[in-house]
């Protein structure tokens, strides 16, 4: 009787086992897929008109790490849904090249993970209408969520990337990572 329960056990812990794996499986491959997917469509994102709503989901910019030789497409919203696509541009905040604080978030275990490796002097390049903003990280920082000084407007064109902390975490992460970066040229107008 006893070794049927624990035998058991030990088939209940695998099969729970398994299904975490295959459940991260799947969230890492459908990220990927869609990062392929907008990769192999993406020339530039098309021109807005000034004011017009962006779909959430949708395309918005390509940003690029280059001594860490990552590149990712930036997608507008941060919903579920949206960060399975690729890293997400905070709606309401300053788009790339504007003046203000142009946050984007992505999950620490698909796209962001790289930010483990970024260090005070590194460029973050961000594409966007045929625009090319040069941004540099001046510093990062490990906040609790409850923390959002991150989020708040500025009247500087500056750049907060933010992920999950600890990297290597099971379960929801209890912090955030927080990298932030300054416009190097000239910001455009906000009607861009």
């Amino acid at each position: 009787m006893r070794y049927r329960a624990l035998a058991t056990c030990v088939w209940i812990i695998v099969a729970i086992g398994a299904f975490l794996f295959s459940s991260g499986l799947l969230d890492y491959w459908e990220s990927r897929y869609a990062q392929n997917e907008i990769a192999s469509k993406w020339t530039e994102t098309p021109s807005r008109e000034p004011g017009s709503a962006i779909p959430e989901g949708s395309s918005l910019a390509k940003l690029s790490i280059p001594r860490l030789d990552a590149t990712f497409y930036v997608v507008e919203g941060t919903d579920a849904e949206s960060l399975k696509r690729g890293p997400g541009h905070l709606e309401g905040s300053a788009m790339p090249g504007q003046s203000g604080n142009c946050v984007i978030a992505g999950h620490r275990d698909t796209h962001f993970r790289v930010l483990k490796d970024i260090r005070a002097g590194d460029e973050v390049l961000l594409e966007r209408d045929g625009h090319e903003f040069r941004y540099r990280v001046d510093g990062s920082q490990i906040v609790m969520p409850t923390d959002t000084h991150s989020l708040q407007p500025t009247s500087e064109a500056v750049l907060h990337l933010i992920t999950c902390y600890p990297f290597y975490y099971l379960g929801s992460a209890p912090k955030r990572f927080i990298v932030h970066a300054a416009l190097e040229s000239a910001p455009l107008s906000a009607s861009r």
